[in-house]
């Protein structure tokens, strides 16, 4: 059985051009990066380049860059350390934030913060008007994610960002899903701090940065040697940094390609969806091209999701940092999706490497076990 892989907004397979970049640092080079000597000059030589490459990925300056080992980690670091120079006030984010962010602000509770979500409409899009009515009260910092890791709606973070520093506050953007497939300008977006990762553009997994507005302080979650700047103390693992750099400067040249491949092929998927009486969701919004989150009513996501597995298809029932959660997509409540209808929700997200052979080959399949499984619920009822 060939195995096919629907889950890229999970993480990807690492670029052949991107292990290439990583094989020396991982055989033979073995010079710390704040070593004064050769090799440590090298390193340091080495992670410098990588810093260049993911900042012109990010429409940013190198100085900006502050590299972390996780989008997690530099999530935490934003809204931990960009609230701690802030007076104590509310942190507002998103009703469909990745949990590293809602967790993290409700974390800061524990320090005197109040944390607060920003309702969403119901394809996804974060409620203007209440976010204006949120923001007269006090506001230590605002996140808004740019691309929504389960449906792929974007948001228009530029405006929300104007609305936050009227009021005086500070605004983060978790763009993991969005670098590599939509073009980035750190500044275009108006925030102070917007979170990136490798794993998502096929780098490796264990390196991610947060760019950085050199105006406002940022109270470090590590301390220890001073590395980057004294934001993020700790070794360099100078093997991540040199193939997140590899993969940014990879994916901004593929860029063109990447959006026109994915877009076919979603929009493929979703006119048999379609015609499939499927609901996809958050399909009138302006959307990742190779995001398509939908679901079979009166079928459990999770039941389907292994049931493709056991064909050869790789999907996601949500989010893949809360696969060990039986509750129904909070994304999706949070839009207003019936509960029941949540739970039945499965997320393809393509890649450059599928096709449109693979496509029409799950549609048959999907098909075929939204059938089977329909008869056997009508069995047991």
């Amino acid at each position: 059985m060939n195995h096919v892989y629907f889950d890229h907004n999970a993480t990807t397979q690492i670029d052949s051009r991107v292990l290439d970049a990583m094989l020396p640092w991982m055989r033979t080079q073995s010079g710390n990066p704040s070593s004064r000597h050769q090799f440590g000059r090298t390193a340091r030589e080495a992670v410098a380049q990588a810093r260049e490459q993911v900042a012109r990925a990010c429409g940013a300056q190198a100085a900006q860059v502050v590299f972390t080992a996780s989008g997690t980690e530099a999530n935490n670091l934003a809204i931990k350390g960009l609230a701690a120079h802030k007076p104590m006030g509310q942190i507002l984010y998103s009703a469909v934030e990745h949990p590293c962010v809602s967790r993290s602000g409700m974390a800061m509770q524990a320090h005197g913060y109040r944390a607060l979500s920003i309702p969403v409409d119901d394809q996804g899009i974060v409620a203007t008007a209440q976010l204006k009515t949120q923001l007269n009260q006090a506001t230590s910092l605002v996140s808004v994610m740019l691309a929504n890791n389960e449906t792929g709606v974007l948001q228009d973070v530029a405006t929300l960002a104007e609305m936050a520093r009227a009021q005086g506050s500070l605004m983060h953007t978790d763009a993991v899903q969005a670098l590599g497939k939509i073009a980035l300008n750190f500044n275009d977006l108006n925030v102070h701090a917007m979170t990136v990762s490798s794993h998502k553009l096929h780098g490796p997994q264990g390196a991610a940065a947060l760019i950085l507005d050199k105006r406002v302080d940022l109270q470090p979650l590590l301390h220890g040697g001073g590395q980057e700047r004294g934001l993020r103390s700790s070794t360099e693992n100078v093997a991540a940094i040199v193939g997140f750099g590899m993969a940014c400067e990879l994916a901004s040249q593929n860029l063109s390609h990447y959006q026109g491949h994915t877009l076919a092929l979603r929009t493929q998927l979703e006119a048999s969806l379609t015609a499939m009486n499927v609901s996809i969701f958050g399909r009138q919004a302006a959307r990742l091209s190779n995001t398509s989150f939908f679901a079979v009513d009166g079928i459990e996501g999770e039941t389907l999701v292994m049931a493709l597995d056991r064909k050869g298809y790789a999907v996601a029932s949500g989010s893949a940092c809360s696969s060990d959660s039986t509750e129904p997509s909070a994304v999706l409540l949070a839009m207003g999706v019936p509960e029941d209808l949540a739970r039945g929700a499965i997320r393809v997200s393509l890649g450059t490497q599928n096709n449109a052979q693979q496509v029409a080959d799950f549609l048959q399949h999907l098909q075929q076990e939204i059938l089977r499984l329909k008869q056997l619920s009508a069995m047991a009822a």
